[in-house]
């Protein structure tokens, strides 16, 4: 195998470069002769306790769950092993060859508790032992501190040999034929045939071939038992007391004819055995592929026409469902899909429930509640197509008719079982070209199910280095089908599963013009169930919920009010309210049980003493929007959950005096209820909805904030900074050195003045505009045109897949920021990338340790996905975040030297992550052209002699992949909604009717 591009910062040239077949045999310690384990070169082979992990399982208890692996390497030709575990099953050969150099310490192996002993000699904890014919590796007790420990439990090196087979990929005159690949065993056959004809002896080298074939050897799918005659058990395997083999290993006869000199090179039962890099997906024993939530993949390639040939390794979408017959329902969120293709491919039953969120500009823009789903297909009539909706506020305008810009852009599966709950996210829309023929990334983990429900997780934040990933899951789902009552049990389902294991930190985008999350606010009373009267607040808070008052302009304009009487009640209370730090005053919620018209209603009053409330003293400013109170009192009533609230005094003065805005901000604060401990054993289908709003409307960092969030929680130290890069299929036409400042700052990045300040402010030096002028943060990975153009179908590929405007590339050509995206490895050469991955990546003072953190997901770099911050004009003064899309992507981090690992896990190195691109990439040189929109039509036009075929091929593709990002550039008063709403002011007006009337 040929590697055609360079990756010199991880070796990647010695790595691509083929290796010996090599085996070795093992003799288990403890048992009769018999049969030898046969093990083969360049895979990683754990062995342990825990049969789910290991490849070769000792059942002890003096053994650890994974205690010490052993790899046989086919490049040095070296048999090493190490105590502890360091590599997963899917770790690239790279890696693990760097991981055990002769002689090498790793400090990140998560050691086994008794040791490890090769001919008596304890291994170091975390070093790297070389082994020889002969040697003895054992594994329990030397002391014998028990009966059971003074037997021995190990293996001995009975043999270690090499073959020189090699199978060649990418060779097409031995990968092809005239009508198709040919098979890998073809392959294998065709690599013995040069063997014999290289032979000094051919008969010889056939006589010896053939008898090892005719060897007594078992190969099993699982396991085998030891010593004794196979006895598979209900699940086809076999086993002893305590030894079992799964997976790769094979059984040779210790009797086997031991090779000559001449021939020791020869393979061992060559034909069956076929190469397999030790970067593929492994299923577990019930066939399911595993992760642990600590690293990404990505996915698999097929081959792109007859005659081709590809060996991309990955996971598939139907690998990633299975088994599908434990499915209890399915929920998805993409931009675009294909259904017909999904059901088949993955092959879903037509009962289940299956709920797939998806963008459609008609749907998402339409203000009828009936556009929110449709039902396509009778024979699944449980597959429901929802539509998120798109705010008023980002609408041009701020009128939905006009529409704007906005889009449903994220790539979640959420696969829910009896015992587990698997949350992916992906870089793929649900189309079979992205699954199958253009690279993406992949991150998933599964979460059990926990004994009694835990709604509290819903309202987490980060702590110390705590994950709040189930709040960030619920609130961006419910956000998703908060509109459609019919899936609000989704929210509830999440409940039920335990998350606090998460590897990974969830960032999600919602379109809208979003504040900051307020931080606790102390109330003297709260909404209390079904009373006109208060009651303190005592429970925990939760969050906050941004709402505002309605009907505070018929209040003070519409009723006859001559001598501005009202407006001076109005004022002498407010001006004997308690402000507090926010500036900002508590008022009274009060259930409205009196008004016929909506039986949630709830009025919103003004006192100037809370304590001696007495209606005399007290004006009504008028009411909760009916979005609000529709869910906030079912779940008052019942005692779930508390509510309090504040407003700005000036700003409810001046909508009663009769200013610009008739808008009055009303912010709800989010308390534990008298019952919420018994949410378990009271919450019924009814109260889904209500809990379903209530998650959805709770306030989140989101976008550029939520990823300062994650990331400012540690201290990232500037001058170790090795890299920054951001790899993207799209780059926003809007794109500035503003937003690169702005990314740069929410990423931890700070001034060169202050690089390594001990300043508690985590504002404090951050990156700014003048920083980004002086000096570019981050590198944009995009591929060249010439790239695009030498890609297996050309151009073609990726003509509705990459998005850069030629204005945007003049606009930063100069800045040196664009790099060639190469797509690693290098069997993915030739194919386009849709991955949205950004790094930032640090060395420590001694080069021996990498540190930083990654993000996978359907970011794009551009505002419309992450943000764009506004400075606000309004009374709080606050800064406001305007984003356009739905997006959601996750945060992996590899915490810097000083900061422990609390949760059990090992400590990886940030080199031991694979980028789906070479890395460093090279900076675009003299004459070098991204793939825009202009330079990929002009390509065509190329190539094309018929411009009805560019036509027909353009619409062909279209509808699979991402839009292309059309950004404008806004001020925050182009999004200020000051007056209420038509359907607001409808609602006010009945109700203020019906109190008038009472």
């Amino acid at each position: 195998m040929e590697c055609n591009e360079s990756n010199s910062d991880h070796g990647a040239k010695r790595d691509c470069q083929p290796s010996s077949l090599g085996f070795v045999h093992l003799r288990p310690l403890g048992e009769p002769a018999g049969d030898l384990i046969c093990l083969r070169s360049d895979r990683v082979y754990t062995v342990g306790r825990g049969r789910r992990h290991c490849d070769l399982v000792l059942l002890h208890p003096c053994i650890s769950n994974r205690h010490c692996q052993l790899f046989l390497d086919g490049s040095d030709r070296k048999l090493r092993l190490i105590d502890g575990f360091l590599f997963t099953r899917r770790s690239h050969i790279r890696d693990i060859r760097r991981g055990f150099q002769a002689g090498s310490q790793c400090s990140n192996a998560r050691v086994s508790l008794n040791g490890v002993f090769v001919n008596g000699r304890r291994v170091r904890q975390g070093a790297v032992a070389e082994l020889s014919v002969g040697d003895e590796m054992l594994f329990s007790c030397r002391s014998g501190s028990s009966h059971s420990c003074r037997i021995k439990r190990g293996f001995a090196v009975d043999r270690v040999f090499f073959t020189e087979v090699k199978i060649v990929r990418e060779n097409r005159s031995l990968s092809t034929l005239e009508h198709g690949p040919l098979a890998p065993r073809s392959c294998i056959l065709l690599s013995q045939l040069r063997l014999i004809l290289a032979s000094s002896d051919p008969v010889s080298y056939l006589r010896n071939l053939l008898d090892l074939q005719q060897e007594k050897h078992v190969t099993l799918p699982l396991a085998l038992e030891i010593g004794s005659p196979a006895s598979p058990d209900s699940v086809g395997r076999s086993k002893t007391d305590d030894l079992w083999i799964n997976g790769a290993p094979k059984m040779v006869s210790s009797s086997a004819n031991v090779l000559s000199d001449e021939h020791r090179n020869a393979s061992v039962n060559a034909v069956e055995i076929m190469e397999v890099d030790n970067c593929e997906l492994h299923p577990d024993d019930d066939g399911v592929s595993f992760s642990d939530g600590s690293t990404f993949f990505l996915n698999h390639l097929k081959p792109t026409g007859p005659g081709t040939s590809v060996h991309c390794d990955g996971v598939t979408l139907p690998e990633l469902f299975h088994p599908v017959k434990t499915l209890l329902r399915v929920f998805i969120a993409t931009f675009t899909c294909d259904v017909s293709w999904f059901l088949s491919c993955c092959r879903l039953p037509n009962p289940l429930p299956i709920t797939i969120a998806c963008h459609n500009s008609e749907r998402c823009w339409s203000a009828c509640h009936d556009s929110r789903t449709s039902a396509p297909y009778i024979n699944y009539p449980n597959l429901l197509l929802v539509y998120p909706t798109f705010p008023d506020v980002i609408a041009f305008g701020k009128d939905r008719k006009k529409k704007g810009v906005a889009c449903h852009h994220p790539k979640l599966i959420i696969l829910q079982r009896d015992e587990s709950l698997r949350v992916i996210v992906t870089s793929a829309n649900l189309v079979p070209k992205q699954w199958d023929y253009v690279t993406n990334t992949v991150w998933w983990q599964d979460f059990p199910r926990r004994t009694t429900p835990n709604y509290s997780a819903f309202f987490g934040s980060i702590e110390g280095l705590k994950s709040d990933f189930v709040a960030q899951l619920a609130g961006f789902v419910a956000s998703l089908i908060v509109d459609v009552p019919s899936q609000a049990h989704w929210v509830n389902e999440l409940a039920k599963y335990n998350f606090g294991q998460a590897a990974c930190h969830l960032v999600a985008s919602l379109p809208g013009v979003h504040t900051q999350s307020s931080y606790y606010l102390e109330a003297d009373y709260c909404l209390s169930a079904k009373q006109i009267m208060q009651c303190k607040t005592s429970g925990h808070f939760f969050g906050s919920v941004q709402a505002t008052v309605v009907g505070l302009s018929h209040r003070f304009h519409a009723s006859p009010d001559p001598n501005g009487g009202q407006l001076k009640v109005l004022a002498s209370l407010l001006g004997k309210c308690r402000e507090n730090t926010s500036g900002m005053v508590e008022v009274l919620l009060k259930r409205a049980t009196n008004i016929p018209a909506d039986a949630n209603a709830v009025s919103v009053v003004v006192a100037a003493d809370l304590d001696k409330f007495s209606e005399g003293d007290s004006v009504q400013l008028g009411f909760l929007p009916r979005d609000v109170a529709k869910w906030l009192s079912p779940l008052s009533d019942i005692g779930f959950f508390s509510f309090s609230a504040f407003i700005y005094p000036k700003e409810a003065l001046a909508a009663a005096f009769g200013g610009s805005s008739t808008r009055v901000q009303l912010l709800v604060s989010v308390s534990e209820g008298p019952t919420f401990s018994e949410i378990p054993g009271l919450i019924c289908p009814e109260h889904y909805v209500s809990l379903c709003s209530l998650v959805a409307s709770v306030q989140r960092c989101l976008g550029l904030w939520r990823l300062r969030e994650v990331l400012s929680r540690y201290k990232w130290p500037e001058s170790l900074e090795v890299d920054f890069v951001y790899g993207a299929s799209s780059i926003g036409t809007s794109v500035n050195l503003q937003f690169f400042s702005a990314f740069s700052a929410a990423a931890g990045k700070k001034s060169c003045q202050y690089p390594d300040s001990n300043e508690s402010d985590p504002g404090w030096g951050c990156w700014t505009y003048a920083d980004e002028l002086n000096r570019p943060s981050i590198k944009i990975l995009f591929p060249t045109i010439e790239r695009v153009k030498n890609g297996r179908r050309g151009v073609w590929d990726s003509r509705h897949l990459l998005s850069l405007s030629e204005r945007t590339w003049q606009r930063l050509t100069t800045s040196g920021i664009f790099h060639d995206a190469i797509p690693y490895p290098c069997e993915r050469l030739g194919y386009p990338m849709h991955v949205k991955v950004a790094q930032r990546r640090f060395q420590s003072g001694n080069g021996m340790f990498s540190f930083g953190w990654i993000y996978i997901g359907s970011h794009n770099f551009s505002p419309a996905a992450w943000g764009n911050t506004l400075l606000s004009s309004s009374e709080s003064k606050a800064p406001k975040l305007h984003i356009c899309n739905y997006e959601l992507g996750i945060v992996l981090i590899v915490p810097p030297p000083d900061v422990s690992v609390t949760d059990g896990r090992n400590r990886f190195n940030l080199d031991d992550f694979v980028l789906p691109f070479v890395m460093p990439a090279p900076e675009y040189q003299d004459g070098d052209r991204p793939a825009t929109a202009q330079a990929m039509r002009e390509a065509c036009v190329e190539v094309t002699s018929s411009k009805e075929s560019v036509s027909e091929d353009a619409t062909e593709e279209l509808n699979e992949e991402d839009i292309v990002d059309e950004e404008e550039t806004f001020e925050e008063s182009d999004f200020c909604i000051q007056q209420e709403s038509e359907e607001e002011r409808i609602y006010a007006e009945m109700l203020w009717g019906q109190v008038d009337s009472c």
